[in-house]
């Protein structure tokens, strides 16, 4: 491991014709309150969490209109904007809040709409670099939700699409509809929750995968094959399991999220250890 840490270690990816990022970004929702409710009791060092995932080379950050909700658009905005040129906001859309810990699905056109509108006015731009379908809503038809997004497409308020939360079919239902640039689903060395054939497929269509839990929302550590390999790399078994990912596939785009700024840096650092071939084999088992 180096004493200077930099996330463009991990190299980039090109995805959406014209966009280029590095291959280790930085989810923004553990920046928001207990649940993912409100700003969090330190609203300055979520501020300065962002700030330092930029200064550490992150040039994605992955964030939700739900987040807060709409909390976490409204830090990012708060921290960085004017946003640096090499910086893409990836915003998702089609989840409600009630409350605290709180998810319901509502992907109506109208409603995807008034989201991606909301999110334009929070992070204070024209268009959306990445807007991401949150989540297939079921009692929506998946061509309206898709087509809600391409209209906005055409209007110019989103410059690439991308989709969450699904299934192998849904996501190659939705490529019928449009160009889809990037799926997130839940996926990490410990819980693949059966989404390694969307991460093989991601590969073979230059698709960008981005895991979330990409460390089982800190529970990693239940693998304890992970301690060993950390152990021979003076490294912690959080950046054993980013480094996994980034080896798992040329199209994976790990956003691990955090709101303390020594959990950021470590996270980070993970752009630089490298696994033996026999490490990732033996990882990569079930």
């Amino acid at each position: 491991m180096t004493s200077k840490i930099d996330a463009s270690v991990a190299g980039t990816l090109a995805f959406g014709g014209d966009i280029t990022v590095g291959r280790l970004g930085f989810g923004g929702m553990r920046l928001c309150g207990p649940g993912i409710w409100g700003w969090p009791q330190d609203r300055q060092n979520a501020l300065a969490v962002l700030r330092r995932a930029v200064e550490l080379g992150v040039t994605l950050i992955d964030t939700a209109d739900a987040y807060g909700p709409h909390v976490n658009e409204e830090q990012i905005a708060q921290a960085l904007y004017p946003y640096p040129a090499s910086l893409i906001i990836a915003t998702k859309c089609g989840l409600v809040r009630p409350g605290p810990g709180k998810w319901d699905r509502d992907a109506r056109p109208e409603r995807l709409r008034e989201c991606a509108e909301g999110s334009l006015r929070r992070l204070r731009l024209e268009r959306l670099d990445v807007l991401q379908l949150h989540a297939v809503d079921t009692e929506v038809p998946l061509y309206e939700q898709i087509g809600a997004l391409t209209e906005l497409q055409r209007e110019g308020k989103v410059r690439c699409i991308g989709i969450s939360n699904v299934t192998l079919e849904q996501l190659q239902e939705a490529r019928t509809m449009a160009e889809i640039v990037s799926v997130q689903n839940p996926f990490s060395v410990g819980q693949r929750h059966g989404n390694d054939a969307v991460v093989d497929y991601c590969e073979r269509e230059g698709i960008a995968f981005l895991p979330y839990f990409p460390l089982d929302a800190g529970d990693v550590g239940a693998d304890q094959r992970l301690q060993a390999v950390a152990s021979a790399h003076g490294a912690t078994i959080y950046q054993v399991a980013l480094a996994w990912l980034l080896r798992r596939s040329t199209t994976m785009l790990p956003i691990p999220g955090t709101s303390s700024l020594a959990h950021l840096q470590e996270n980070i650092a993970s752009a630089h250890l490298q696994l033996t071939n026999d490490e990732y084999a033996a990882l990569s088992n079930p």
